[in-house]
């Protein structure tokens, strides 16, 4: 596999880790807490932004390799991520208008990259 699409990957990944975390921020913020420390300095908030930090280190790291014009079609997944992973573990709807927009975006993708 060229290095290339090495790095595509890992920036795949990246983005899908960041959209874990977001689902992990989401379901902190759906509990109730005691006081205001706790609502920061609990488990699921500490495990989401070590998340984000991870993926921010992983897309800088892609970045050596991935060409600048790929990176915000990559990040467009995240969308389309965090609407399936919410949809899973959130067990929100995705409605007509949501389903339509990662219609456009995947399509997006895949006329960007041809």
């Amino acid at each position: 596999m060229n290095i290339k699409y090495t790095f595509i990957l890992l920036f795949i990944f990246s983005v899908f880790i960041s959209s874990c975390s977001q689902i992990l921020l989401k379901k902190a913020a759906n509990k109730t807490y005691k006081n205001i420390i706790e609502e920061y300095l609990n488990p699921l908030v500490i495990a989401a932004y070590s998340v984000f930090l991870l993926s921010s280190f992983l897309t800088m790291y892609s970045y050596k390799y991935v060409p600048l014009s790929i990176g915000p079609m990559i990040e467009a997944m995240g969308y389309v991520f965090v609407a399936v992973l919410g949809r899973i573990f959130l067990k929100e709807k995705i409605n007509k208008k949501t389903a339509i927009g990662m219609g456009l975006i995947l399509v997006g993708i895949v006329i960007c990259s041809i």
